[in-house]
């Protein structure tokens, strides 16, 4: 049975992208800070909530930064929410974090004041939004252009590889709502709460073979 590794350093929705993984049948979930099981796994998963800056201080002192660079090459990897943030070259949150710099680009404030069509957007950017499939990746296998997932984000990714972002979603700004680099791959949304459709792409990625 494969392994899939759910990444802890303290800060992410850990058991309910586990249990999400489970429903789908990914094989033996572990959620686990110990860098030998993550090593060793079969898949890996780097979920993440919070401040940026947090996150950072944390994956840092774990070294952490230095695992995801390891694991993410020869194998499938998947980023979510702050977790795909953390995969940037920098966030502006908190005055501005250095991140780990896995895809170029830059992490950026949705602002205040947003308005579309005469009415005011709230920040954080939360609920349902559709997503526009860029690519043809196995991971949106069996889910329809222009799917709607669930969002919780007031940071949004700009990135700097037009050719990496696999998924756009438009909020007040157009963002990259998916990236894609060979065995990596990553998500502003939350599938673990997305119900068919984000299930569907647990699913793609416990059978993925981590080739695009």
């Amino acid at each position: 049975m494969q392994t899939v590794a759910v990444i802890d350093y303290g800060m992410g929705n850990l058991h309910s992208v586990a249990k999400a993984l489970e429903h789908v049948g990914a094989g033996r979930v572990q959620i686990t800070s110990d860098a030998k099981v993550i090593r060793e796994a079969d898949r890996v998963v780097f979920p993440g909530v919070g401040a940026i800056r947090d996150c950072m201080a944390e994956i840092r002192r774990l070294e952490f930064d230095a695992l995801v660079r390891e694991v993410s090459q020869d194998r499938p990897f998947l980023g979510i929410c702050v977790g795909m943030q953390a995969l940037l070259e920098r966030s502006e949150e908190s005055g501005g974090v250095d991140c780990i710099g896995l895809f170029p680009g830059q992490v950026r404030f949705f602002g205040k004041g947003m308005e579309e069509d005469g009415e005011a957007l709230k920040v954080p950017h939360m609920g349902w939004n559709q997503v526009s499939q860029t690519v043809a990746h196995p991971l949106w296998h069996n889910i329809p252009d222009l799917a709607r997932f669930y969002f919780v984000h007031s940071f949004y990714v700009e990135a700097g590889n037009p050719r990496q972002v696999a998924g756009r979603g438009h909020y007040g700004v157009d963002f990259a709502a998916a990236l894609a680099e060979g065995s990596r791959f990553a998500v502003q949304f939350h599938p673990e709460k997305s119900h068919t459709h984000g299930l569907q792409l647990l699913q793609n990625f416990a059978a993925w073979d981590g080739r695009w």
